[in-house]
């Protein structure tokens, strides 16, 4: 017959873990929390350097989804890898540790929709209370919350050539991309605590485990949410070899922009002829559902480095050995920091509200995504992107089975603007790259290549080379409009006791890594779910 909880949240990402801890804090509340992966054990979650062991597609693991776009027309036909965490605290246990909040006319551009309480003044709190920084309390930085910030941990070489040489190439230099000035050159607050990985299950879910009130359920492929008319009762899901059914008073999504908008679909919420065609049982007809498809693309420009100064170094077995050592006994050395740990948020114009392409620094030379075997030649890099892009894509069902992969279109380039801005990213990264604080360290330009000049030679090597970086958004919208798939309380329109809480909801992509706004948003969420139950006990 199942099982009854007052909550029931699907997926134990970003959003999943804030949305447990909080909501379990009241010990009347029974709270299960699904998870289609398994637990955090693993230190290279932990060892912040072993994201390279996680994400590369020719290292496939447990804890990574491994997704595939299908061929994107404006890459030259090229599938696209995107790596996403299946496990315990999501894309946060294998992301790249940045901690970014985006430019606060982001929010209020969400504002400016009809979305009363998403503007900048409105989300700022919410950061606020989430945080832990290093920085300590202030207006913008937030003081003992569960998510531990770091900023004065930038040992990696040439962190600090890359900000000077952005400096000389006429860029400002701000010392807090989350403060007053968001554009400029800087270093990256991190997601790293004492050397190792503060994930939102480190910082949320590890700390509450110990709640009677509180379930978390591993190895769990959720394959529906259960109706009674149109209200959901609970969800469906299969453990093993057993099939369980689960029962709440209200279901919660969290699965991300490619698990929740997947998970509607199979439930019968989407766009009805599709639905039908596959056989699917439609209780609600929606079609913005999996539309609205958002993702920063990142292109990597890339030099050889003249001195041996860059994590290629680690190539050597020896100094692998050394750098696991030193982290494992004393939670130090490069294994102890994130590999972008500088950028930038730069204007390709000017006149711009906001900067429109983010810079990540790597003191590093490889291929996306890591790749292949580690470059013996000593480089770096810097990853390129736009931030706010104007091509929209979607998630479509292959088939009916709940284990079958999406279809991940995001229709990279598909607005001609998005390209200009690309090819005019590049070259600002070359000019940084020109810079005379590179002088002692520039070797050759090994992408594009120094041949490379014109626009169209650029816009070509793009299309080539393109990549994902890790930033999926928006197929489960927010509106204030009825053809908005949640309302701005996460509500699926249309449909009793269930929301969507992730980075599906957002409407347009934030200026930047969107792990932060991502525990933003269930930070927010829990609030408006908790006064909700409040209401309903007082009528």
């Amino acid at each position: 017959m199942g099982e009854d909880f007052d909550y029931i949240i699907v997926g134990a990402g970003s959003a999943g873990c804030v949305l447990a801890s909080r909501l379990s804090a009241d010990p009347a509340i029974r709270v299960v929390l699904l998870e289609a992966g398994g637990k955090d054990s693993s230190m290279l979650i932990h060892m912040p350097a072993g994201i390279g062991n996680i994400i590369p597609p020719d290292k496939p693991n447990a804890m990574n989804w491994g997704f595939w776009t299908v061929p994107q027309r404006h890459l030259n036909d090229r599938p696209l890898y995107w790596p996403r965490g299946r496990v315990l605290g999501g894309s946060s246990s294998i992301n790249g540790m940045v901690y970014i909040r985006g430019h606060a006319s982001d929010y209020d551009r969400w504002a400016q929709t009809g979305l009363a309480g998403w503007g900048w003044r409105d989300v700022l709190p919410y950061f606020r209370r989430a945080e832990n920084s290093e920085r300590g309390a202030c207006d913008f930085h937030g003081e003992g919350g569960p998510l531990h910030t770091s900023s004065r941990r930038h040992p990696l070489a040439l962190a600090e050539v890359f900000v000077a040489a952005a400096v000389e190439a006429g860029f400002a230099r701000t010392d807090d991309f989350n403060g007053e000035q968001f554009e400029g050159a800087g270093h990256y607050d991190a997601t790293i605590k004492d050397g190792s990985r503060w994930s939102a299950a480190r910082a949320y879910l590890t700390p509450v485990l110990h709640r009677a009130n509180l379930e978390v359920r591993t190895g769990v492929q959720v394959e529906a949410v259960t109706f009674a008319g149109r209200t959901a009762t609970g969800v469906r899901y299969r453990q093993g070899a057993r099939t369980e059914t689960v029962r709440a008073r209200e279901t919660i999504l969290s699965g991300g922009a490619i698990n929740s908008p997947q998970l509607l679909l199979l439930s019968g919420i989407g766009p009805a002829a599709d639905l039908r065609a596959l056989g699917i049982e439609v209780v609600r007809d929606l079609a913005a559902v999996g539309e609205n498809l958002q993702d920063h693309l990142d292109v990597v420009v890339q030099w050889a480095s003249t001195q041996p100064v860059t994590l290629n170094a680690n190539k050597a077995f020896h100094r692998k050995v050394q750098a696991l050592l030193q982290w494992r006994f004393g939670k130090t050395g490069s294994g102890a920091s994130m590999a972008t740990p500088s950028g930038a948020f730069v204007s390709t114009r000017p006149g711009l509200a906001a900067p429109d392409v983010q810079l990540h620094f790597m003191p590093y030379k490889g291929a996306p995504h890591g790749r292949g075997t580690m470059s013996a030649e000593h480089g770096y890099q810097m990853h390129v992107c736009q931030v706010r892009p104007d091509s929209r894509g979607t998630i479509k069902l292959a088939s009916p089975d709940p284990l079958a992969h999406p279809l991940i279109d995001p229709n990279y380039l598909a607005s001609p603007d998005d390209a200009r801005v690309m090819v005019e990213g590049v070259k600002i990264a070359r000019r940084i790259g020109a810079a005379a604080a590179f002088a002692p360290y520039r070797g050759e330009e090994r992408w594009p290549g120094a041949g490379v000049t014109d626009d169209d030679a650029i816009l070509a090597r793009l299309r080539d080379s393109a990549e994902t970086i890790y930033h999926p958004v928006g197929t489960c919208r927010m509106g204030a409009d009825p053809a908005s798939v949640v309302d701005g309380d996460l509500r699926v329109r249309g449909i009793e006791g269930l929301r969507v809480v992730d980075a599906s909801v957002m409407p347009f992509l934030v200026s930047g890594n969107t792990n932060a706004p991502t525990i933003m948003i269930a930070e927010k969420a829990s609030d408006a779910i908790i006064s909700a139950s409040k209401h309903r006990l007082a009528a």
